[in-house]
């Protein structure tokens, strides 16, 4: 099931096993013996999924630059900056067990095991959108001082987004059977930008590691 109804061309959250029954537009899916193999036209989207496993067996995206995105040289980094703020982004998120303490939802966000999982989603963002490309911009030059003398990790948090969309849906959540108010894991992605500086201390330190948040609207809370 696909479930757009915040923004029909900001962002849409769809179910994996719907994902693959029925791709988007540039999209094709090509059925193994192991699994799937997902592939797109990088010209148009940027995907960040990681190869994972579901029900269906071995699922890979062909063209995916994975969850963390490496660059070396400021000519990767402008390409991927480009594409951030242009092409639409896929990332797999999943929906685990809610109502956890702090402790809990640190170790559902680092567990990797099925049991606390409730679904997966491919979630779609329109970089080009100009609320989304605003934040994508501001995020990036608040983060990134210099990227030719020092190296970097920046992630970029889709949780609140993905709150403010469980709020406007929580009745196709339980039309899934999904009861609870879920926990996001993975709902974020990471750019690492690597320098040849020699004395790079902030990065060594660990000075150089930022984040920030992509919402739907102003203001927005989740």
């Amino acid at each position: 099931m696909t479930i757009n109804k915040l923004s029909p061309s900001r962002v849409t959250v769809t179910e994996v096993q719907e994902f693959l029954a029925n791709p988007p537009a540039g999209f094709s899916v090509e059925a193994l013996s192991s699994g799937y193999r997902v592939h797109c036209d990088p010209e148009d989207s940027l995907v960040l999924v990681d190869d994972f496993y579901s029900c269906r067996g071995k699922i890979a995206f062909h063209n995916s630059l994975g969850r963390k995105v490496k660059m070396q040289n400021l000519w990767e980094y402008t390409s991927r900056r480009k594409s951030l703020l242009s092409k639409r982004i896929y990332l797999l998120v999943s929906a685990c067990q809610g109502n956890l303490s702090v402790s809990s939802r640190k170790a559902a966000s680092e567990a990797r095991g099925p049991a606390s999982v409730l679904q997966q989603y491919v979630v779609s963002i329109d970089s080009s959108d100009p609320f989304i490309k605003w934040q994508m911009e501001k995020g990036l030059d608040w983060t990134i001082s210099s990227v030719a003398g020092e190296s970097y990790r920046v992630d970029i948090d889709l949780t609140e987004l993905l709150e403010s969309w469980v709020a406007n849906n929580s009745h196709i959540l339980a039309d899934r059977q999904i009861q609870v108010k879920p926990v996001w894991r993975d709902a974020s992605f990471t750019l690492k930008y690597y320098s040849d500086a020699l004395f790079d201390f902030p990065h060594w330190f660990g000075f150089s590691k930022r984040t920030f948040k992509l919402r739907l609207t102003r203001g927005s809370s989740g």
